[in-house]
């Protein structure tokens, strides 16, 4: 959903399109405003496109720049917990020589990736449809001229890309 806040990712590219069409043009025609001004224009949808990207991380909370604040599912927080103890009985086990903790400290922490996995993915799913669902909310609201209806909308749309981006954030630093 297109919103006036510059993070949307289709705005971004529908920017992106057109300013390669005008750049187009432009070169046709050898009129140098026309490229400068597409030039402009792809500038601009790049930053588009890079904000509407942008997620902060504060613990389980993500935020992104339409204002979106979205919460991790407790299944990746406690993944994640359950990682951290696994991986510290595993060392604590190994070091000692206790081979059933270092045991069950492999177990619980290959319980808590799973764990988190799942969390990701529900929260991966739960995103995208509030996106789509605010999306259609907004556009039904729109025209019935609804403000209340369509600002709920929007909320829902930008709840829904946090806790997207949230994944997606939580994926690219596992990546690394």
């Amino acid at each position: 959903m297109p919103s006036n806040d510059q993070t949307s990712t289709l705005q971004s590219a529908i920017d992106a399109a057109s300013s390669t069409i005008q750049s187009a043009v432009g070169s046709i025609t050898g009129n140098p405003a026309d490229k400068k001004q597409a030039e402009d224009k792809k500038a601009t949808a790049e930053a588009e496109s890079d904000l509407s990207h942008s997620a902060v991380k504060a613990g389980p909370f993500t935020a992104n720049a339409s204002g979106g604040v979205a919460k991790d599912s407790q299944d990746r927080t406690a993944g994640s917990w359950n990682q951290n103890v696994g991986a510290a009985k595993e060392a604590i086990g190994g070091f000692v020589g206790a081979e059933g903790l270092k045991r069950e400290g492999q177990r619980q922490n290959e319980e808590g990736k799973a764990q988190e996995a799942q969390g990701q993915l529900s929260d991966l799913g739960q995103g995208i449809s509030d996106r789509v669902g605010g999306t259609i909310g907004g556009a039904v609201a729109g025209l019935t001229g609804n403000d209340a209806q369509k600002r709920e909308a929007q909320r829902q749309h930008d709840e829904g890309k946090a806790r997207q981006r949230g994944v997606e954030a939580d994926l690219q630093k596992q990546a690394e």
